[in-house]
């Protein structure tokens, strides 16, 4: 189950109706912040696992 691009264009136009022009910045600057700390969280999660596994052998 792909999304084509004229799949794509209608969440976006429903994204835009429904919280309007202004609070789309802010949305955005949000999610790139969550997106950021999950990846700092999978990252620590890594680290972590390869340390232990260092470890034991």
């Amino acid at each position: 189950m792909s999304l084509g691009p004229m799949e794509i264009t209608i969440i976006l136009l429903v994204v835009l109706l429904l919280f309007g022009g202004k609070k789309l910045p802010e949305l955005a600057k949000g999610l790139g912040k969550g997106i950021k700390e999950f990846k700092k969280a999978k990252q620590d999660v890594t680290e972590e696992i390869n340390k232990v596994t260092e470890n034991q052998d």
